[in-house]
């Protein structure tokens, strides 16, 4: 059992470029390989395209050499897969208002929540009995040991 699993872990692929999708200019691959470091497969989650197997994964570095081939920059190509594929695509999403909502949003719920839940305890749960008289006192005690 062990031998098999030890065999299953060999088998799998450290990268899943495929040597049919390299780019024959050292240069540009160098560049591809950078740029899809910081591409999320949108099958996968949280897993750049140059690591997935998915079969999208692989259409987007073919789509991502091709731009480049093209003579796109690295921005270009980028802001292309951002226009096609939406900014989910990003591994490392950009700084916006929207976004800043976003992340913004639940922190801030949470806060909210755990503030209502102080002041509900505090509601069922009185302040003690300060400034009562001697009288009142002993009723207090009455009514709470009955």
């Amino acid at each position: 059992m062990r031998i098999l699993f030890l065999l299953l872990m060999l088998a799998s692929p450290a990268m899943a470029v495929q040597p049919s999708e390299m780019l024959d200019d050292p240069a540009l691959e160098a560049r591809a390989r950078e740029i899809s470091k910081g591409l999320r497969c949108l099958v996968c989650r949280n897993e750049n395209i140059d690591d997935s197997n998915a079969d999208l994964a692989a259409d987007i570095r073919i789509l991502l050499r091709q731009r480049l081939v093209a003579g796109d920059t690295d921005e270009q190509v980028i802001q292309y897969m951002v226009d096609r594929y939406g900014e989910f695509v990003l591994l490392k999403p950009t700084y916006s208002a929207s976004n800043m909502i976003l992340w913004l949003t639940g922190p801030i719920l949470l806060l909210l929540g755990g503030g209502m839940a102080y002041a509900f305890v505090r509601r069922k749960n009185p302040a003690p009995a300060d400034g009562l008289s001697e009288a009142e006192k002993q009723k207090l005690d009455k009514l709470l040991n009955s």
